[in-house]
């Protein structure tokens, strides 16, 4: 059975969790992290030197970084529609995963982490103010992608990238800050609430 350690107060963690539901895989989950076993424990350790979360233990693969779990969670339990086969098509999800790991998170990290960790240390106001800035040009340039019609980041498919763009679009939506009405991406967000394996995830508890 698959290993999960990490706990579900990490995004990062909820993006392999909502992966595995979806591809219905068994797996059992660990609470690792800030407030549960220390990623410092020599146990831990031994897996990923990193300290972080998320790690998964699939037979003799130890497998690190968020992101790259998923893609080999859907390749290798078989689900070309959640991670397409065709060169181009792969393409695709990987720069929407990409985007959400470097800019998108970039973007929104200073004012989360004051914001909602309670972390002043973490920014100055100017600081956060230029972060809730950056994090709605990032909304703004994910409306606009479905200006087009598509149900999906990659089109009229749901895929990995959509779980890791859904759970960073679930922060904007739970940040105490000013929103525009981007009905776009609001309506997409609706749409992964509504899936049965992502439900969980997008719940109003986590952020």
């Amino acid at each position: 059975m698959l290993r999960i350690l990490g706990k579900r107060q990490s995004i990062n963690v909820r993006k392999v969790l909502w992966a595995c539901d979806e591809i219905r895989l068994d797996y059992t989950q660990e609470d690792w992290g800030a407030g549960f076993r220390p990623t410092s424990d020599p146990a831990f350790q031994a897996l990923s030197p990193k300290g972080l979360v998320p790690v998964v233990v699939d037979g003799d693969a130890v497998l690190t970084e968020s992101n790259t779990i998923v893609r080999y969670l859907a390749a290798r339990y078989g689900r070309p529609d959640l991670l397409p086969a065709d060169p181009v098509a792969r393409a695709q999800v990987d720069a929407a995963m990409d985007w959400q790991a470097t800019e998108f998170n970039t973007a929104w990290r200073t004012a989360f982490l004051v914001l909602m960790r309670n972390r002043p240390d973490a920014g100055t106001p100017e600081q956060v103010e230029a972060s809730i800035t950056e994090w709605t040009r990032m909304v703004a340039l994910l409306d606009g992608q479905f200006s087009d019609g598509r149900a999906f980041i990659c089109g009229a498919t749901f895929t990995v990238a959509d779980i890791v763009i859904g759970l960073s679009l679930h922060r904007w939506f739970r940040a105490p800050i000013p929103r525009p009405d981007f009905t776009h991406a609001a309506a997409y967000y609706a749409r992964l609430a509504e899936r049965p394996a992502g439900r969980a995830y997008m719940a109003a508890t986590y952020d």
